[in-house]
């Protein structure tokens, strides 16, 4: 511990890094560094007798197997959260440590209400600790910084900045910091790779009524995007100046803005280190103006998204077509249309086998021909059997799963274009799967239209759509422990705000609109046995009523995602008339889209996935 840090009786090591994100850079891994942890949520603490890390229901299967019996699981919704249990553990005039890079003010706020009751301080301390410890810490990031074309951005960095400077207007600011790496390269209108399957750059910004700023590491900055930068009247600035230049707007001089200027503040994604030492009435501390902005697409996002997503279906297609003939060929299983019972072991011990991440990769390498191509939007998740029960599970070489022709595969799988960001899950069986694998599936199936289908007016929350996900699981007893949908970024991150739809309480705080990208992915999953997920990616649109009611304006929703669902795995006793006609309907458009793009047995293949039920 550095000499000028005060004794802690506690400390705190969150997910995130400096701006935040859910993602981070392998150097800023240090939650995962200290408890073997890999999952993207989750909060470690350390106390002088204790460890303990919170994640939510995503995680709980995955963290009892990857915490050693030193560190206790605390489960976000069952246990106590983090501060109360600090709060009701620790010794009064207790000091609880935390990075104050790796920490929201908002967070940092909500910890600080808690820890007074108790007379509990939160220190912030001078370095981060974990990194004192992390001898073979990774090197930061240096990749380029890149242009986003504006064919595809859609609009230019300064209508972008014309923009944001109209709403500081409207609120009374002068100027918005900027911390969070997706909304810093949407306003730019630049990408990079400094966090794997985000095509992000460690930077910061602030913008002001006359002038713009970006912070970032100047070895990163190509000529052209000095030039690009340049021209769009950004000033380019060392990525460490961000906290001088701060200090710089808080002592401002009166006479800025008739003195009457305030400093726009996300709480929610600004670093505790950036929060500036002034008075609360000098401060807007509310959402940032990008996250709705960049969640809003222009139709020239759209557009891309559109054709991205036909793009990545022609791959997933072929993927499948080639992962059922291997199936045949390696298992002797009957495949992706035939139910007769199978063989458990290869035909030859000689043959080599398919495992989780032996397809994974060949998954990559069809995406990998298709145009526009640039890298996968996260570690797929390709999971046999009772792997697939683990919400975000990831194979490794050393322990992962060979394929199993008598078990459900889950593959969720994305990739990032330059035109557009892909997320979709698929699940299949290459035998003869239970009946009550088929019922879940057909759960999972019906939940997945029951949204899809949905028509709600306009101020409508992701909060009071995400029940029409479940209802049909409900029927039977059953459920799942994330979120229904997430918005998609626009060769961006592929988890985008400020909208989602879920049970979670912060589902509530934006309506749905028309141009957003939302996920449509309910599941089931059963420990030790298997799971089940299906998810499309969906615009929102405005949709065509009868009525108006109220002058409200009604909404639905388009789907963009284009591949088959498999027939086998459907019950049809469970399914309506309606439902059925849903499914026979959309893949006549899997048809319609992706069958120009495939020939031979891939094409064949398609027309055999898509036969009407």
């Amino acid at each position: 511990m550095a000499s000028r840090d005060p004794p802690l009786d506690a400390l705190i090591v969150p997910s995130e890094d400096a701006h935040q994100s859910e993602y981070v850079a392998d150097r800023d891994k240090r939650r995962e560094f200290v408890s073997g942890f890999s999952g993207s949520a989750g909060l470690a603490v350390i106390t002088k007798n204790e460890a303990l890390l919170w994640t939510d229901g995503r995680y709980f299967l995955q963290a009892t197997q990857q915490l050693s019996e030193r560190w206790k699981l605390m489960r976000i919704g069952e246990d106590p959260v983090v501060e109360s249990w600090l709060a009701d553990n620790l010794e009064s005039n207790a000091s609880v440590g935390v990075d104050a890079w790796c920490v929201s003010v908002s967070n940092a706020k909500r910890w600080r209400e808690a820890f007074a009751k108790k007379g509990i301080e939160l220190v912030k301390t001078e370095r981060n600790l974990v990194d004192e410890i992390w001898k073979d810490r990774p090197a930061q990031p240096v990749s380029p910084v890149t242009i986003q074309p504006l064919e595809f951005a859609g609009r230019s960095v300064a209508e972008k900045l014309a923009d944001i400077r109209g709403k500081l207007s409207q609120e009374r600011a002068f100027a918005l910091v900027v911390s969070t790496l997706d909304e810093v390269a949407w306003l730019f209108n630049l990408r990079g790779s400094d966090v794997m399957y985000n095509p992000v750059v460690h930077a910061y910004a602030i913008v002001t009524l006359d002038s713009a700023f970006y912070y970032v590491d100047k070895h990163k900055i190509t000529t052209e995007v000095e030039r690009f930068l340049t021209e769009n009247q950004v000033v380019i600035k060392d990525y460490e100046e961000v906290v001088q230049d701060l200090d710089a707007l808080v002592s401002r001089p009166e006479e800025v803005n008739d003195g009457k200027g305030l400093i726009w503040i996300d709480p929610n994604s600004c670093p505790l280190k950036l929060y500036p030492d002034i008075s609360a009435d000098e401060l807007l501390l509310q959402q940032s103006p990008i996250a709705l902005s960049k969640a809003l697409k222009h139709p020239a996002e759209l557009e891309g998204l559109r054709n991205s997503h036909v793009r990545d279906g022609v791959a997933v297609v072929s993927f499948f077509a080639w992962l059922d003939n291997q199936m045949q060929e390696i298992y002797g299983a009957p495949g992706y249309f035939l139910e007769t019972k199978t063989s458990l072991k290869r035909k030859s011990p000689e043959v080599e086998k398919l495992t989780e991440i032996s397809v994974s990769d060949k998954l990559e390498e069809f995406r990998s021909t298709q145009k526009h191509f640039r890298g996968l939007s996260f570690e797929t998740i390709s999971s046999v059997g009772a792997n697939a029960a683990v919400i975000h599970y990831a194979a490794k070489p050393e322990s992962c799963a060979e394929l199993d022709p008598d078990s459900i595969y889950l593959c969720d799988s994305g990739g990032q274009y330059l035109d557009g960001t892909t997320d979709i899950t698929r699940t299949v069986h290459f035998g003869k799967p239970s009946p009550h694998e088929k019922a879940c599936y057909t759960q999972v199936l019906k939940g997945h239209i029951a949204l899809d289908s949905a028509i709600f007016p306009n101020g409508t929350t992701g909060h009071a759509l995400d029940v029409l996900a479940r209802v049909p699981l409900w029927k039977s007893g059953l459920d799942y422990r994330h979120g229904t949908g997430h918005g998609v970024g626009s060769y961006l991150n592929v988890h985008e705000g400020p909208h989602l739809i879920s049970f979670k309480p912060q589902a509530r705080n934006v309506p749905l609109q028309a141009s957003m990208t939302v996920t449509d992915e309910p599941g089931y999953y059963e420990d030790g046995k298997f799971g089940v997920r299906l998810e499309n990616v969906l615009i929102v649109k405005e949709a065509q009523t009868a009525h108006n009611f109220s002058d409200k304006g009604y909404l639905c929703f388009e789907h963009i995602t284009w591949v088959p669902f498999q027939r086998k795995l459907i019950d049809m006793s469970l399914l309506s008339p309606e439902e059925i006609a849903w499914v026979n309907e959309y893949h006549v458009g899997c048809r319609e889209k992706l069958g120009p793009h495939l020939s031979g047995v891939h094409s064949e293949w398609l027309l055999d996935a898509t036969q009407p039920l």
